[in-house]
């Protein structure tokens, strides 16, 4: 295993458990102690993914996650973050963080997410065509959509996420489905990643993001893409 982390938290002991861990695990690890070094590390350091812990010195995990992926940084984040903070954790993934766990957390659920997030990253590219849904064209090869001649962009979970639903045209999902399927967890996840990720597309994709034409909620049980009526 050659995958390099890059590990960043101000806790030593936080800093000192996850090296030892991802060490033993077979990753190989690098380390900053505030989100100002963490920045400047992942703009040009060749990272596999970054463990980023939300309460840092000089920059927060925030403004850290915030700046590489406006610097198109696309590195995978798994953001920790303290128990209660439930609004940092969705704004986390609304800046791009792909997971996040919450402390306390065990090393061994690290060790598991990391991979599970590593395995959904390195996945090849599907050869599958494209695939047309409405006015919507989705190249799986490139990662993009287009939509009435516009070239629509993407983070990688994003574009998963609607490649999987439009593989399925017209068929109901679950959110564990989606979870597995998309973040490829061998665990029970926290669905609500699936909620903000669709929010996410219809703000691309829709002209309505309060009454979709695509990407329709089915109450009591997921979500389904569909045709949309003329």
């Amino acid at each position: 295993m050659n995958e390099k982390i890059l590990i960043v938290d101000d806790e030593a002991s936080i800093v000192t458990l996850l090296k030892f861990n991802l060490e033993k695990a077979g990753f190989h690890t690098d380390t900053a102690n505030d989100g100002k070094i963490a920045v400047e590390k992942a703009l040009v350091g060749n990272y596999d993914l970054i463990v980023l812990d939300l309460m840092l010195p000089e920059l927060d995990g925030m403004e850290v996650c915030k700046t590489l992926r406006q610097n198109r940084i696309e590195t995978p984040i798994l953001m920790l973050t303290a128990k209660g903070e439930e609004l940092d954790k969705i704004l986390g993934l609304e800046l791009g963080a792909d997971d996040y766990l919450t402390k306390p957390f065990s090393p061994k659920e690290v060790v598991a997410r990391i991979k599970a997030i590593l395995r959904r990253v390195n996945r090849p590219a599907r050869a599958d065509g494209q695939i047309q849904v409405g006015d919507l064209y989705i190249y799986p090869e490139r990662y993009e959509a287009e939509l009435n001649g516009k070239i629509l962009a993407f983070t990688r979970k994003e574009f998963e996420l609607l490649f999987y639903l439009a593989q399925h045209k017209g068929k109901v999902l679950t959110r564990d489905q989606l979870l597995l399927a998309v973040w490829n967890y061998d665990f029970v996840g926290d669905t609500r990643i699936v909620d903000v990720h669709i929010s996410h597309l219809r703000d691309k994709i829709e002209t309505n993001t309060r009454r979709p034409d695509y990407i329709k909620t089915i109450r009591g049980l997921g979500y389904k893409i569909e045709e949309p009526i003329a």
